[in-house]
């Protein structure tokens, strides 16, 4: 990452969206940078904690310890026993279900839809932004946000854009919606943002009025590119950022 292409964000980050925080970023490596185990089993979402405060951190195979995030990561293709029934209505006295879908016939439509990928390198770093360095190539770039830094994202990323669905809202598991999704948005020709953090399980591991806005980095330097010449820059957009709570 260049390092005047970061502060050049930063810079205007902080002009029109003040007190937000800065996005986190990833991306693989064949390079191991200290790998770290989880004290416990946790979400994966809750292991970002530490990266979203400035905490550089390296994942693998062995250091993912929710099966689900093991394939939303690339690191696995496998599917957990009766995974219908578990995303469904469980087995009674044997299985406790998620109920996020109807039935197991539904999940098993899903599934057949959902998208998967091979991680292309067996580590996947994570940085907050301000934290890339010159050899930092990012792949994919993830914010946690309220509300009013969720509009103005949505509405920049649509500022170059003739089609209405420039940002998507795709079904899925939270580390699915943060890493599987936008990163295979970057295979497409006008690559899309995607809004995610909906799902249950993970919404204990964010703060309350949070969501997430994932997008690969050829898509978000455009945003760059265009925010000072975007809405950024009216009287309208002024009022929202009036109200943005400070840091």
């Amino acid at each position: 990452m260049d390092p005047a292409r970061r502060d050049q964000f930063t810079q205007r980050w902080n002009a029109y969206f003040p007190g937000a925080d800065l996005p986190i970023t990833f991306y693989y490596t064949d390079k191991p940078q200290g790998t770290e185990r989880p004290e416990e089993h946790e979400c994966f979402v809750a292991q970002l904690t530490a990266v979203r405060q400035g905490r550089d951190r390296c994942f693998d195979l062995d250091s993912v310890e929710c099966p689900g995030g093991k394939r939303y990561l690339g690191f696995s293709q496998s599917i957990m026993p009766n995974f219908e029934y578990f995303l469904s209505c469980g087995i009674p006295g044997q299985l406790e279900g998620e109920r996020y879908k109807k039935t197991p016939e539904l999940v098993n439509e899903v599934m057949k839809k959902a998208p998967t990928f091979v991680a292309p390198a067996p580590y996947v770093v994570f940085k907050r932004w301000d934290r890339l360095e010159p050899n930092d190539e990012p792949d994919v770039v993830i914010f946690f946000a309220p509300p009013d830094v969720l509009s103005g994202l949505f509405t920049l990323a649509g500022f170059d854009e003739s089609e209405l669905e420039a940002v998507i809202a795709p079904f899925g598991a939270g580390c699915g919606t943060i890493v599987q999704y936008p990163y295979l948005e970057r295979e497409r020709e006008r690559p899309r943002a995607v809004l995610g953090m909906f799902d249950v399980s993970a919404r204990p591991w964010v703060p309350r009025e949070t969501l997430t806005f994932a997008l690969p980095m050829s898509k978000f330097g455009r945003m760059i590119d265009d925010m000072d010449e975007s809405f950024l820059i009216t009287e309208s957009w002024q009022r929202v950022k009036n109200r943005l709570p400070p840091r």
